[in-house]
Protein backbone atom coordinates (compact mmCIF):
# COMPACT_ATOMS: atom_id res chain seq x y z
CA UNK A 1 0.00 0.00 0.00
CA UNK A 2 1.03 3.75 -0.15
CA UNK A 3 2.12 5.03 3.07
CA UNK A 4 3.26 9.07 3.26
CA UNK A 5 5.88 9.76 6.71
CA UNK A 6 4.75 12.65 8.96
CA UNK A 7 7.21 14.50 11.24
CA UNK A 8 5.53 15.75 13.99
CA UNK A 9 8.08 18.94 15.46
CA UNK A 10 8.43 22.21 16.99
CA UNK A 11 10.57 24.83 15.72
CA UNK A 12 13.85 24.84 17.36
CA UNK A 13 13.26 28.61 19.18
CA UNK A 14 15.56 28.83 22.30
CA UNK A 15 12.99 28.01 25.41
CA UNK A 16 10.55 26.64 23.82
CA UNK A 17 12.33 23.41 22.90
CA UNK A 18 14.10 20.59 24.30
CA UNK A 19 13.44 22.70 27.86
CA UNK A 20 14.36 19.50 29.90
CA UNK A 21 18.16 19.53 28.42
CA UNK A 22 18.38 22.89 30.53
CA UNK A 23 20.58 22.42 32.64
CA UNK A 24 23.02 21.70 31.96
CA UNK A 25 22.37 23.13 28.56
CA UNK A 26 21.49 26.73 27.90
CA UNK A 27 18.48 27.66 26.08
CA UNK A 28 20.32 28.58 22.89
CA UNK A 29 22.09 25.21 23.10
CA UNK A 30 19.11 23.05 23.91
CA UNK A 31 17.87 24.90 20.23
CA UNK A 32 21.43 23.80 18.52
CA UNK A 33 21.04 20.04 19.56
CA UNK A 34 16.84 20.24 18.84
CA UNK A 35 17.51 21.53 15.24
CA UNK A 36 20.43 19.04 14.51
CA UNK A 37 17.95 16.39 15.92
CA UNK A 38 14.99 17.51 12.75
CA UNK A 39 17.77 17.64 10.48
CA UNK A 40 18.78 14.28 10.87
CA UNK A 41 15.20 13.20 11.45
CA UNK A 42 14.65 15.23 7.79
CA UNK A 43 17.10 13.54 6.13
CA UNK A 44 16.57 9.85 6.81
CA UNK A 45 12.60 10.48 5.91
CA UNK A 46 13.93 11.77 2.98
CA UNK A 47 15.76 8.98 2.03
CA UNK A 48 13.21 6.32 2.90
CA UNK A 49 10.49 5.30 0.65
CA UNK A 50 7.31 7.29 0.84
CA UNK A 51 4.43 8.15 -1.29
CA UNK A 52 4.64 12.00 0.68
CA UNK A 53 6.31 13.16 3.62
CA UNK A 54 4.61 16.42 5.76
CA UNK A 55 6.76 18.02 8.37
CA UNK A 56 3.59 18.31 11.34
CA UNK A 57 5.12 21.83 12.98
CA UNK A 58 4.12 23.94 16.26
CA UNK A 59 5.77 27.29 14.29
CA UNK A 60 6.99 28.63 11.14
CA UNK A 61 9.84 26.41 10.22
CA UNK A 62 9.78 25.54 6.42
CA UNK A 63 9.18 22.46 4.98
CA UNK A 64 12.10 20.93 3.19
CA UNK A 65 12.32 20.45 -0.24
CA UNK A 66 10.20 18.53 -1.75
CA UNK A 67 8.14 17.97 1.47
CA UNK A 68 4.76 18.94 2.30
CA UNK A 69 3.82 21.33 5.53
CA UNK A 70 0.76 21.19 7.64
CA UNK A 71 0.75 23.32 11.40
CA UNK A 72 0.28 21.73 14.44
CA UNK A 73 -3.51 22.18 15.68
CA UNK A 74 -4.77 21.53 19.28
CA UNK A 75 -3.43 22.24 22.85
CA UNK A 76 -2.59 18.91 24.25
CA UNK A 77 -0.09 16.46 22.69
CA UNK A 78 -2.96 14.22 22.25
CA UNK A 79 -5.21 16.83 20.20
CA UNK A 80 -1.64 17.36 18.22
CA UNK A 81 -1.89 13.84 17.38
CA UNK A 82 -5.05 13.29 16.64
CA UNK A 83 -4.94 16.37 14.17
CA UNK A 84 -2.22 15.36 12.53
CA UNK A 85 -3.77 12.36 11.16
CA UNK A 86 -6.72 14.11 10.31
CA UNK A 87 -5.19 17.50 8.82
CA UNK A 88 -2.93 14.89 6.44
CA UNK A 89 -5.23 12.80 5.25
CA UNK A 90 -5.10 10.94 2.08
CA UNK A 91 -7.87 8.70 0.56
CA UNK A 92 -6.14 4.96 0.19
CA UNK A 93 -3.16 6.26 1.82
CA UNK A 94 -1.50 4.96 5.41
CA UNK A 95 0.46 7.87 7.66
CA UNK A 96 3.64 6.75 9.58
CA UNK A 97 3.83 9.38 12.32
CA UNK A 98 7.38 10.09 13.99
CA UNK A 99 8.48 12.66 16.15
CA UNK A 100 12.02 14.80 16.06
CA UNK A 101 13.21 12.66 19.23
CA UNK A 102 15.01 9.67 17.48
CA UNK A 103 17.78 11.38 15.45
CA UNK A 104 19.56 7.82 15.07
CA UNK A 105 16.70 6.36 12.86
CA UNK A 106 17.82 5.26 9.60
CA UNK A 107 16.25 5.16 6.16
CA UNK A 108 15.96 1.13 6.44
CA UNK A 109 14.31 1.14 9.56
CA UNK A 110 11.63 3.51 8.00
CA UNK A 111 11.48 1.06 5.17
CA UNK A 112 11.04 -1.97 7.33
CA UNK A 113 8.35 0.23 9.22
CA UNK A 114 6.14 0.80 6.13
CA UNK A 115 6.54 -2.46 5.07
CA UNK A 116 5.40 -4.13 8.27
CA UNK A 117 1.99 -1.04 7.92
CA UNK A 118 1.96 -2.81 4.72
CA UNK A 119 1.24 -6.28 5.95
CA UNK A 120 -0.49 -5.06 9.17
CA UNK A 121 -3.38 -2.53 10.47
CA UNK A 122 -0.86 -0.73 12.70
CA UNK A 123 2.95 -0.05 13.58
CA UNK A 124 3.96 0.80 17.05
CA UNK A 125 7.17 1.46 18.23
CA UNK A 126 8.11 2.29 21.94
CA UNK A 127 10.80 4.42 23.76
CA UNK A 128 12.42 2.81 26.34
CA UNK A 129 11.38 5.59 28.46
CA UNK A 130 7.59 4.51 28.14
CA UNK A 131 6.45 6.16 25.23
CA UNK A 132 6.27 5.88 22.08
CA UNK A 133 8.59 7.14 18.75
CA UNK A 134 6.69 6.06 16.26
CA UNK A 135 2.73 5.28 15.39
CA UNK A 136 2.01 3.76 11.65
CA UNK A 137 -1.72 3.30 10.91
CA UNK A 138 -2.94 1.64 7.41
CA UNK A 139 -6.19 4.08 8.09
CA UNK A 140 -5.43 7.26 9.66
CA UNK A 141 -8.98 7.87 11.05
CA UNK A 142 -8.06 5.58 13.44
CA UNK A 143 -5.43 8.61 15.20
CA UNK A 144 -8.53 9.27 16.96
CA UNK A 145 -8.05 6.79 19.45
CA UNK A 146 -5.36 8.70 20.82
CA UNK A 147 -7.94 11.19 22.35
CA UNK A 148 -8.48 9.71 25.76
CA UNK A 149 -4.70 8.48 26.35
CA UNK A 150 -2.24 10.32 28.89
CA UNK A 151 0.80 11.52 26.96
CA UNK A 152 4.20 12.16 27.90
CA UNK A 153 3.90 9.29 31.10
CA UNK A 154 5.91 6.66 31.57
CA UNK A 155 3.48 4.04 30.03
CA UNK A 156 2.12 6.40 27.38
CA UNK A 157 2.90 3.24 25.22
CA UNK A 158 0.94 0.56 26.55
CA UNK A 159 -2.28 2.62 26.81
CA UNK A 160 -1.85 3.59 23.43
CA UNK A 161 -1.19 -0.13 22.38
CA UNK A 162 -4.75 -0.87 24.46
CA UNK A 163 -6.19 1.93 22.93
CA UNK A 164 -5.70 0.45 18.79
CA UNK A 165 -6.26 -3.09 19.89
CA UNK A 166 -9.48 -2.26 21.34
CA UNK A 167 -10.29 -1.10 17.61
CA UNK A 168 -9.82 -4.30 16.91
CA UNK A 169 -6.57 -3.19 14.81
CA UNK A 170 -4.06 -5.93 14.35
CA UNK A 171 -0.09 -4.14 15.64
CA UNK A 172 3.22 -5.10 14.41
CA UNK A 173 5.89 -3.99 16.89
CA UNK A 174 8.64 -1.78 15.56
CA UNK A 175 12.29 -1.25 17.52
CA UNK A 176 12.17 -0.54 20.66
CA UNK A 177 14.31 2.99 20.34
CA UNK A 178 15.85 5.53 22.66
CA UNK A 179 14.41 8.82 22.67
CA UNK A 180 16.05 12.42 23.66
CA UNK A 181 14.70 14.17 26.74
CA UNK A 182 17.71 14.32 28.78
CA UNK A 183 21.15 15.85 28.38
CA UNK A 184 22.19 12.22 29.24
CA UNK A 185 19.61 11.12 26.56
CA UNK A 186 21.50 13.08 24.13
CA UNK A 187 24.59 12.08 24.95
CA UNK A 188 23.55 8.24 24.87
CA UNK A 189 21.76 9.00 21.33
CA UNK A 190 24.31 10.92 19.47
CA UNK A 191 26.59 7.80 20.62
CA UNK A 192 24.19 5.65 18.28
CA UNK A 193 23.56 8.05 15.22
CA UNK A 194 25.41 6.98 12.04
CA UNK A 195 29.15 8.81 10.55
CA UNK A 196 27.96 12.06 9.61
CA UNK A 197 25.18 13.08 12.08
CA UNK A 198 24.55 16.27 12.22
CA UNK A 199 22.91 15.49 16.34
CA UNK A 200 25.79 13.63 16.89
CA UNK A 201 28.15 16.81 16.26
CA UNK A 202 26.11 19.09 17.81
CA UNK A 203 25.91 16.93 21.07
CA UNK A 204 30.38 16.54 21.18
CA UNK A 205 30.25 20.46 20.46
CA UNK A 206 28.60 21.02 23.43
CA UNK A 207 30.05 18.70 25.66
CA UNK A 208 33.51 20.82 26.73
CA UNK A 209 31.07 23.93 27.68
CA UNK A 210 28.50 22.09 29.39
CA UNK A 211 31.11 20.13 31.29
CA UNK A 212 33.12 23.35 32.13
CA UNK A 213 30.44 25.17 33.49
Amino acid sequence: MSVQVLVLAKTPVPGRVKTRLCPPCTPGQAAVVAAAALADTVAAVTAAPATRRCLVVDGDHPAPPGWHRTAQRGVTLGERLVHAYADTRLDGVGSLLIGMDTPQISAGLLADAVQRLDEGDAVLGLADDGGWWALGLRNPSHGKALWRVPMSTPDTGAPTLAALRARGLRVAALPTLHDVDTYADAQAVAALCPAGSRFAYAVSELARPVAAA
